[in-house]
């Protein structure tokens, strides 16, 4: 069976909410969904999976949250990675979603292979918003 992993980090709930959303669209038939708080999660369960969505909100001067997000990423860059499907997302509160271009950059050059752009959402996700997310959710189990 395959398997698609969802990991994130959120402060405010509207990052997991995104990640809820991604989840619930990638459960199709035929794929297992795990969904992770980043507290729970290991590099492991990332390249034990098929494909990867790795979520945090835009923290600071638009950079990952530093203190359990940003270790986790950096732990991903390894050879393990190279060719792996995964997508980035995350909620913010102002800016231009300079965090989000940056992270896909930098998993692109860890060798991951960023199967769409960084979905980003303003504050709390909508039911379009939401929609957006399982919809990509959708498109990570194809892969």
């Amino acid at each position: 069976m395959k398997k698609v992993t969802v990991i994130y980090w959120s402060g405010t709930g509207n990052t997991e909410k995104m990640a809820e959303a991604i989840a619930e669209g990638a459960k199709v038939e035929g794929i297992d969904v795990i969904l992770k708080n980043v507290s729970e999660a290991s590099s492991e369960d990332v390249f034990d999976a098929d494909a990867v969505a790795l979520g945090c909100p835009s923290m600071g001067a638009e950079e990952l949250e530093d203190s359990e997000m940003e270790p986790f990423v950096e732990s991903l860059n390894n050879e393990k990675i190279k060719g792996k499907p995964v997508v980035v997302f995350g909620s913010y509160d102002w800016g231009d979603g300079e965090w989000m271009k940056n992270w896909e950059e930098r998993m692109k050059g860890y060798g991951a292979n960023v199967i769409a752009e960084g979905l980003i959402i303003n504050l709390t996700p909508e039911e379009d918003g939401l929609n957006k997310c399982k919809q990509l959710g959708e498109n990570l189990a194809k892969y």
